[in-house]
């Protein structure tokens, strides 16, 4: 697109994470070699983004002189390549803040299983990605290592929370980055920074938070600059593992395989409000409607249709004010006394709750969830916006307005996100375009346990729309 920022990185950084694991798995470039581009990238990008203020160098250096004496290496595996893991999940040995003042100094001594399963699947864990604090918002800054920026205007938001992770495959940094998602966590900073930010189901990428293992509103989840390296990613990410009770097994046929068998034959449903469950810009809906168009010109079927998603605002405030209540909410007082005011305040919400509320909540989704099931029984997908308006000032918490209609708190903007979440149906974040010079994503969420027929549905719209975004070299406005 030549409207689209330059990229001056090392040349193995632009290539494609399946490629470049293929070089691995072929012998034709080295884990070293790749793991020195992978670092000469993030010193010459971060001063810039602040996208991974923690980095292990070292230990990634032993990491791959360990391979290098390992002989299994199996096509699926990702062969020694550089990842990003995002600062809530812990990587044994590497300095994991959760973005909060009281948790500074935490080294972690044992990984998180994810980690653990990646690692042994060949990635080389090479550094920790920005999140706001205990990943509460939709906006990557924290007290610990401050804001992070959004690589195609450095004055804008980069999304949160796995903002950090979104900057570090937007910038060349890594060509794989992982993230989690409760509000959107995976979905917005996506589509803020031109990447693909996919939500699997509860289990298919390991379980939620490490002490939570039975909770599924909460998950993790892989980022990439394509559909197909998310599908990659995803596949490293995915097995049974009887040390996290809801991990699901893998499929038979690889995510990978599927995204290559990908057809224009899709059945897509578009939702630009949700019912009036939330507000779109109207430049945000025209640009979204003509995203879609191409997909239909190429085959596809597009028709504007929804189902009732009744109490979807409470059932997922509940579920979600559970979530903090009995997480962070149960955190060593040294810790919570440096919470910020939102995240006590979500923190407060869950304490509060009444019996029925609770109640409440677990009864409305399970209707949701009937009524979505249904619903997509004719479609392949329920598509709608990551978010109503293009990425705001970096120095803002969250937006004010939609197009002039007042929002009332700051959940209200990432709106768009609770469905999924709330119902367990897989959803992706798949780059649309360029609205006003920033990165558009488009949101389709899927049929339950639907992660491959999904994955292909988003690379119809991938391919439809013209293809890749990034990498770019930060552009840097004050």
């Amino acid at each position: 697109m030549s409207d689209t920022p330059v990229f001056t990185g090392p040349e193995i950084c632009a290539k494609h994470a399946h490629e470049v694991v293929d070089l691995l798995c072929k012998g034709e470039v080295s884990p070293a070699e790749v793991l020195a581009a992978s670092f000469a990238r993030i010193e010459e990008v971060e001063p810039a983004v602040n996208a991974m203020p923690t980095t292990c160098r070292d230990r990634a250096e032993a990491m791959i002189e360990v391979m290098d004496g390992d002989e299994r290496r199996p096509r699926e595996w990702l062969g020694g390549l550089p990842i990003g893991i995002k600062d809530l999940t812990e990587v044994e040995g590497v300095r994991t803040t959760f973005g909060s003042l009281g948790l500074t100094d935490n080294i972690p001594v044992k990984s998180d299983e994810l980690v653990l399963r990646l690692e042994d699947r060949g990635g080389v864990v090479v550094g920790k990605t920005n999140s706001p604090e205990m990943g509460a918002g939709g906006n990557t800054f924290n007290a610990v290592f401050g804001m992070t920026r959004n690589p195609w205007d450095t004055r804008k938001n980069a999304g949160g929370s796995s903002g950090g992770a979104a900057v570090s495959l937007a910038t060349g940094e890594v060509w794989l980055s992982q993230g989690s998602d409760l509000a959107g966590s995976l979905r917005t900073p996506a589509a803020y920074c031109g990447v693909v930010g996919f939500r699997p189901s509860a289990g298919v990428a390991g379980g939620g938070p490490a002490d939570m293992k039975f909770h599924t509103e909460a998950v993790s989840g892989p980022m990439a600059r394509s559909v197909r390296d998310c599908a990659l990613f995803l596949d490293a990410m995915a097995g049974f593992d009887p040390a996290t009770p809801l991990s699901w097994p893998a499929p038979e046929k690889s995510y990978q395989q599927s995204v290559l068998e990908v057809d224009q034959n899709v059945r897509i449903a578009y939702a630009p409000d949700l019912n009036w469950f939330t507000f779109v810009s109207k430049e945000m809906d025209a640009h979204l409607r003509g995203a879609l168009a191409k997909v239909a010109q190429q085959g596809g079927t597009v028709d504007l249709d929804c189902p009732e998603l009744p109490n979807l605002d409470q059932t997922y405030r509940t579920l979600r004010a559970m979530l903090w209540a009995a997480g962070p909410g149960r955190a060593p007082e040294s810790v919570q006394k440096h919470f910020k005011f939102t995240l006590m305040n979500n923190i407060e919400q869950g304490r509060n709750l009444s019996a029925d509320q609770i109640y409440d909540a677990f009864a409305g989704k399970s209707v949701l969830f009937d009524n979505m099931a249904s619903f997509l029984q004719d479609f392949d997908v329920l598509a709608c916006p990551v978010v109503g308006l293009v990425s705001g000032p970096v120095e803002e918490e969250y937006p004010q307005y939609i197009d002039g209609e007042k929002l009332t708190d700051y959940l209200d903007w990432l709106k768009y996100s609770f469905l999924s979440t709330t119902v367990g149906l897989p959803s992706v974040s798949v780059p649309v375009g360029l609205l006003n010079g920033m990165p558009v994503g488009l949101q389709l969420i899927g049929q339950p346990r639907g992660e491959a027929r999904l994955l292909q549905v988003a690379r119809t719209v991938e391919i439809a729309v013209g293809g890749l975004l990034g990498p770019i070299d930060p552009v840097v406005k004050h």
